[in-house]
């Protein structure tokens, strides 16, 4: 039975008519990934499938206990504690159990009460123990530090108060109890705008190896590429199912659409053939024929004209031409400077970037990334060192958080103030950018985030910069947006400089990169997959190196001197060698992380979820003998 299906679904807001006629199922270890333009239902949908939502038409139908965890785009929190307690919410029953096993040691250990009370409470302590550490008890915390340092939660972070936390952060940290909860479906939107390019990956490789059923709201298809084995699309209120992954869904949409678009012009052909023929011998000798046809021609079950979505259009943009060395830096050291005095952020080597050069700067989220653009550019000063443009060098900067923006103007007149231009002129233009009609009059204050984002990109492009500085400028885009932007940069003739943790971009644009990492900003003369083969090989260097040392024998210990003379040992206990069974277990998990991984290339459904279950057995049991090898 599928874990949560619909029949006939559909959700109307007033008028408007936002999903209809959807039938779908979802069943256990599903992988899959709902794409669509912004505003064409996404959200909506997931709403429905876990609860949150009525549908206006249609049925929802959901397995009997199934339990759903539910991360929207910006999750809204009314938590008083810290963020670490707020994930910590996922082991709710573990703590409980814990208060209540506290409470049972401190009862057997009161001398009130006689000898059959303390019998019966020590059973109901043993049992109470049992269900602890079948639940995990002695590892959940650790469980939870994982999963945060995947998901790039700093233990500062996790201690502030979740009532000042930044939108990302409580977006993590959702995700974060989401994923711990263990429950039965994850739904997901937009789980990666908030992740960097270590987040993401980690997320990638736990939805495709432990987790349960997923559905996904993403635009970003590198994930969908690695994550998804089938494609929910969205067009036009419709929802259509492709198999296999993003890749697989863009073949198999343009065959589809070729198809149709053949099939509706033939179609088209024969109507007006057939109309002319009415309409010729309506009146004459083959009036009855006429008739026949137009009979015929009324029952005709019509192909639907295929749809197209609006998205931008742009053409290549202008860039003059500047010096042989565009930019240039001499000794630089990026930082910041407040109360406390200068705080280093990176030491970045001599570089410089050469005319029509793309370079994209990668690293972990708080590594100093839009820091060290800003210094470049001039905004922020260095600690040390110097940065130099080049000859005739014009900067168009796009900025992460579209500061340069005023709620107050309206998009027209926010335009108008970068370049001035006839009215007309500057509205077509802006149409380009999908702000057509009365749309240009509306504050800016009032629109989206991906509105803003292609409002941004507007005032950018129409300066023609010939050095273009992008911080995560597809944010907010959908994937036909961010395409149109691909093709804009792919022939754009200026340099490049470019943040981003949209892997499909930088893939695609980059032909060397800035990696900021442990304070340091290093040169990769390559693209982003030869640098992401490199960090593979280095992974599984290390990983070799680490089942080296675990296969030397341990070095004997020194035997502690207590006072008091020597402690007798009792002769009947077993001497248990926890060491070696922890090396074992270690080998174990590695030898079921590389059958999954096999069972996961074959889609091996079945073998997938018992090699996982065993994979959470076997981590269950080296957590509680790392425990008692501390202890």
């Amino acid at each position: 039975m599928p874990l949560v299906s619909t029949s006939d679904l559909a959700v109307h807001y007033g008028a408007d008519i936002i999903l209809s006629g959807v039938n779908l199922d979802i069943n256990e270890r599903d992988r899959i990934g709902i794409v669509g333009p912004n505003g064409g239902g996404k959200t909506s949908l997931l709403r429905v499938l876990v609860g949150q939502q009525s549908p206006s038409e249609g049925r929802v139908a959901r397995s009997n206990g199934i339990q759903v965890g539910y991360v929207p785009q910006d999750p809204q929190s009314s938590f008083t504690g810290t963020l670490r307690d707020e994930v910590l919410g996922a082991f709710e029953q573990v703590r409980s159990l814990e208060e209540a096993l506290e409470a049972g040691s401190r009862r057997q250990d009161s001398p009130d009460g006689d000898a059959g009370d303390g019998e019966e409470a020590g059973r109901r302590y043993a049992a109470l123990l049992e269900q602890y550490e079948a639940l995990g008890g002695y590892s959940y915390e650790r469980a939870m530090e994982r999963m945060a340092d995947g998901l790039g939660l700093r233990p500062v972070t996790l201690d502030a108060p979740a009532s000042s936390a930044s939108g990302g952060e409580r977006t993590r940290a959702a995700l974060a109890k989401a994923l711990l909860g263990n429950p039965d479906l994850l739904v997901l939107d937009e789980p990666t705008n908030y992740l960097d390019l270590k987040g993401v990956t980690w997320l990638e490789r736990y939805l495709t190896r432990f987790a349960p059923a997923v559905v996904v709201v993403s635009h970003d298809r590198y994930f969908l590429d690695h994550m998804a084995t089938q494609i929910w699309e969205i067009d036009h209120g419709r929802l259509n199912i492709f198999p296999g992954n993003f890749s697989k869904y863009r073949v198999l949409k343009a065959e589809r659409d070729l198809r149709q678009s053949k099939e509706y012009a033939a179609q088209q052909e024969f109507i007006v053939k057939e109309q002319a023929f009415i309409d010729r011998y309506r009146a004459g000798q083959r009036s009855r024929e006429a008739r026949g046809r137009e009979t015929r021609l009324r029952r005709l079950e019509r192909i639907d004209r295929p749809d197209s979505d609006r998205s931008i259009s742009l053409s290549t943009a202008a860039a003059s031409r500047t010096g042989e060395v565009v930019l240039s830096t001499s000794g630089l050291m990026v930082g910041y400077t407040d109360g406390a005095g200068p705080t280093e952020l990176l030491k970045v080597p001599d570089l410089k970037l050469a005319r029509g050069s793309r370079t994209a700067v990668i690293g972990d989220n708080g590594t100093g990334k839009t820091t060290f653009i800003k210094t470049v550019l001039g905004l922020v000063p260095p600690l040390a060192g110097s940065v130099a443009l080049g000859h005739n060098v014009k900067v168009g900067y796009y900025t992460q958080g579209l500061d340069a923006l005023v709620d107050e103007h309206t998009v027209l007149d926010s335009f108008l103030e970068i370049k001035n231009m006839p009215f007309e002129e500057a509205r077509s233009y802006l149409a380009r950018f999908l702000f057509q009609g009365e749309d240009v009059f509306r504050e800016v204050g009032a629109c989206s985030g991906g509105e803003k984002s292609r409002l941004a990109l507007a005032r950018l492009l129409i300066t023609e910069p010939n050095l273009l500085v992008l911080d995560e400028p597809t944010t907010h885009f959908d994937i036909p947006s961010r395409e149109a932007l691909e093709q804009v940069l792919m022939g754009y003739s200026g340099t490049i400089l470019l943040v981003s943790h949209d892997r499909h971009l930088v893939s695609l644009l980059a032909e060397s990169l800035l990696v900021t990492a442990d304070g340091e900003v290093t040169v990769f003369p390559g693209t982003f997959e030869e640098w992401t083969e490199t960090q593979r090989q280095a992974e599984a260097a290390a990983a070799a190196v680490r089942v080296q040392e675990k296969a030397k024998p341990p070095p004997p210990r020194a035997q502690p001197v207590r006072s008091g003379g020597p402690r007798r040992r009792n002769p009947a206990a077993p001497k248990i060698d926890v060491e070696g069974v922890i090396m074992d277990l270690e080998e174990r998990l590695k030898r079921i992380e590389e059958q999954l991984q096999e069972a996961t290339l074959g889609q091996d459904l079945d073998e997938m979820t018992r090699l996982a279950e065993e994979h959470a057995r076997t981590q269950a049991e080296l957590e509680r003998k790392l425990e008692e090898w501390e202890d």
